[in-house]
Order: structure tokens, then C-alpha cells, then sequence
């Protein structure tokens, strides 16, 4: 099953139905046919046609996280971002608005900006130099003779966009989904006293990973897999998604602690006026997330081997480093770390059926100095290794997807929230085929 990503569309600019309608069907069946609590058929991570159709379904439709504030902390800032076949400039105006707009000349469709971060006053075109304004309106378009040329008539389209507690998102669709701002409610409190507004960009880590887009996500949604991950393990706890009667007899042990650390840190919460309660609404809602704060183990503040900070200056205006880490998840390409001292985001970029960006910026306060209040080593340490062996992680399952003996297996109680994810996804594209 395929089709080439420049397949015909109709007037409304939908794949779905411009499809043979045996094609369609075949598709449909597809996810009617999907057995609930396994894996996902190999086609849904092989075939180009579904993953044109994830573009059209899923990032197409839905609200996407593309970055931080911090990212374009200065008037005139960009950085330029890509969903599959779409191509977006995220630009800090002169007034300090965040404006979206798609990387597409009216002229003849070159991209506007080609660097991947940058500052800017207007925009122009390196091939014909149409010059547009931070709005995207085209104020110059240099064409000789062209007396009946109106430029009123070709401004850059626009993306709807949003900042949710200095989280930037982003939506292709002409119709968004309207549920956000009420999950959005829930999970701000949270992420407030980390206060994004007032933090800048340590470090930035982009991988290339050879899987598909959900087994990017899958992967990141348990800890099944956690024993892989030794750097990590010295501060999160590798219970994370178990619970007291599936906890393996070779970490009860850490199971008691991880309780012990959990009753201190919500008695600290409490004590500050922090949120701590784990909300899960990730396939009950189309504005699918999860929100909590959990402990760490050791020191309990950071993510090194003893648990310790790893920058000097606290976030915001929390009162104590000792605060675990605020963990958030957006169906259907985020994830976030929030703690004391830094805050680690995590962006998902679909390439194509077989590739992914993923993206991991580390944020510090903005008046904390390198060498002097944290060092980019010790604080990216972590997560750099934790990333590199997902990414093998992610590879292994693509190449077995790819096999002619692949075959759907069973989700492990633990991996819950990857039932979720999946369950998420199947009713949100059997609403787009519909």
C-alpha cells in the first residue's frame, strides 16, 4: 500500500478522500481491525500512505508543540520548524507577539527563511526577494510592467498559534481543535512557578532517528524498557508506570523508596502551594495529556548521579530545589522535565514513514552563566545518553516492523500509557477517514 505524498487532492485539500475508494477502505478496515492492547500493524510504521495521511490526520489537525519561548527571547527572533511536508516560521514581532506563519513564498513557493534559527526585520525571499513584513504581509515584490499586481492579495498564510505557560503551540488546521484551553486550565498551575518567561536556552540536542513518529512516542510513554538506561536510573525511579501489585520482586526495594520520596515531596508541595496530583486525560479528551510531580531519588533535585542540582539558580520563583520533577505530556509530539534548577523539553518532527527529528533543548534561569552557576556538560549528561540509546531502542523496533514476520504483540501492564497513546491516535484518524 502506497502513494505518492504528491497524490492529487481535492478542493479541500484531503488526501482521505482523494484516495481509490478501495485504497480508502483498505485503510479504514485497518484501524477498525486494531486490536486492543497490541502493537500497531507493520503498515502503520512502514507505509508512506499512512504516514501521509498521520501529516494530513494528526499534524494536520491538532494542536503541536514547537517550542519554548525561550527559544526567540528577542524581537525579531525566528526559528523555522517542519511537520512532515509543512514548513513553519515561529517569529518574535518587534511588539513581542509571537506570530506563525508557513515557509512558503506566494510567489513560487521557494521557503522564505532556510537557516533553522535566526533574527530577522522582514522577511525576504532569497530567490525573487518578496519581502514580507512580520505580519506576512507582502510589501514588495519587485515585477516590472506588472501595472495590475496586487500585493494585498498574497500575504504569507498564517498558522494558528498559542503560549501556554511559555510553551509555543501550534496548529495547522483552519478549524483547531477547541478543547485545549481547558486542558491547557489544568496543566498550567503546574508549570507556572518554573515561569519559562524568565529562562534561556542552555542547550539544544537534535537527533535524527530511523523510526516512525509512534514508535518515537511509544517509546518515550513507559519505563519497560528502563533498565537500559543506567545514567538515567541514578535519579529517576525505573518503577515509573508500575504499581504495588505488578512491581517486580527485584525492585521492591526501590519501590519503598520511590513511596518514601513521594509522601516527602507532597508534603513540600503542599507546604509551597504546589500542584502534585497526577491528571491523566491522554485518550479521554482530543487535547490528550498527562500531568504530575514526582519524586526523584537521591537528592531528589536534579538529574545527575547523586540526584544533586546541577545548576546553581532556582526557576521562577520556587522556593526549593528539592522539588522532583514536574512531568507533562502532550498527545501528540511533547514531552516536558520541570525542576528547580532546569527545564528539559522534548519535540517530536516527523520526517517521513521512517524518520524522525527529535528535538531536547535544556532551559536554565537567564541569569545563570555557564562555568559559573552550571556546567552545559554535567547538565545535558543525562538525557544525551538516555536519547542516544532510545533512539537505538526506536531503530530495533523499526527494522523488526519492516520484517515479514512482524506480527502485533501485547502491551505489559506497565506500558499503559503507550495503550494510550495508540488508543489516542486509532480515534482521532478514524474521526479524519471518517
Amino acid at each position: 500500500m502506497s502513494v505518492s505524498m504528491n497524490a492529487p487532492r481535492t478542493a479541500r485539500g484531503s488526501l482521505a478522500t482523494a484516495l481509490p475508494a478501495g485504497q480508502l477502505e483498505e485503510i479504514r478496515q485497518l484501524f477498525a481491525r486494531r486490536r486492543s492492547g497490541y502493537s500497531l500493524n507493520a503498515p502503520f510504521y512502514t507505509d508512506p500512505t499512512l504516514f501521509a495521511l498521520d501529516m494530513e490526520g494528526i499534524f494536520g489537525t491538532q494542536w503541536l508543540y514547537a517550542a519554548s519561548v525561550a527559544e526567540i527571547p528577542e524581537p525579531g527572533d525566528y526559528i523555522t520548524v517542519d511537520f512532515g511536508p509543512s514548513s513553519l516560521i515561529i517569529l518574535r514581532k518587534d511588539d513581542g507577539q509571537i506570530n506563525v506563519l508557513h515557509n512558503v513564498c506566494r510567489h513560487r513557493g521557494a521557503r522564505v527563511l532556510t537557516e533553522a534559527s535566526g533574527s530577522t526585520g522582514n522577511l525576504v525571499c532569497g530567490y525573487h526577494s518578496w519581502t514580507y513584513s512580520q505580519d506576512g504581509e507582502l510589501i514588495h515584490a519587485s515585477a516590472p510592467g506588472e501595472v495590475d499586481f496586487d500585493k494585498g492579495c498574497f500575504a504569507l498564510k498564517r498558522a494558528h498559534s498559542r503560549v501556554y505557560a511559555g510553551l509555543i503551540l501550534v496548529c495547522l488546521s483552519p478549524e483547531p481543535p477547541e478543547d485545549f484551553d481547558r486542558a491547557a486550565a489544568v496543566f498550567e498551575p503546574y508549570l507556572a512557578p518554573h515561569d519559562l518567561s524568565r529562562t534561556k536556552v542552555a542547550y539544544q540536542q537534535n537527533i535524527v532517528e530511523q523510526g516512525n513518529w509512534k514508535l518515537v512516542m511509544e517509546n518515550n510513554r513507559e519505563c519497560y524498557h528502563c533498565d537500559g538506561h543506567p545514567e538515567l536510573a541514578c535519579a529517576l525511579f525505573p518503577t515509573w508506570g508500575l504499581n504495588e501489585s505488578t512491581v517486580p520482586p527485584h525492585l521492591v526495594e526501590v519501590w519503598d523508596r520511590n513511596q518514601q520520596a513521594q509522601g516527602a515531596l507532597e508534603e513540600r508541595c503542599r507546604r509551597y502551594g504546589l500542584p502534585y496530583a497526577v491528571i491523566e486525560e491522554l485518550d479521554t479528551r482530543v487535547a490528550g495529556f498527562r500531568v504530575s510531580r514526582e519524586p526523584l531519588d537521591g537528592q531528589g533535585e536534579s538529574f545527575s548521579p547523586t540526584g544533586r542540582r546541577l545548576s546553581k539558580k532556582l526557576l521562577g520563583d520556587l522556593p526549593d530545589f528539592r522539588l522532583g520533577r514536574c512531568s507533562l505530556h502532550i498527545q501528540p509530539n511533547s514531552w516536558f522535565h520541570l525542576l528547580g534548577d532546569h527545564v528539559i523539553t522534548f519535540a517530536v518532527f516527523p520526517i517521513n514513514e521512517h524518520q524522525t527529528l527529535v528535538r531536547t533543548t535544556w532551559l536554565v534561569a537567564d541569569d545563570a552563566q555557564a562555568g559559573v552557576d552550571y556546567e552545559v556538560e554535567s547538565l545535558t549528561h543525562t538525557w544525551k545518553q538516555t536519547n542516544l540509546q532510545d533512539k537505538a531502542f526506536v531503530e530495533l523496533c523499526q527494522a523488526g516492523a519492516a520484517s515479514p514476520a512482524y506480527e502485533p504483540g501485547p502491551y505489559m501492564k506497565s506500558e499503559y500509557q503507550v495503550e494510550a497513546f495508540i488508543n489516542w491516535y486509532v480515534q482521532r484518524m478514524r474521526e479524519h477517514l471518517a
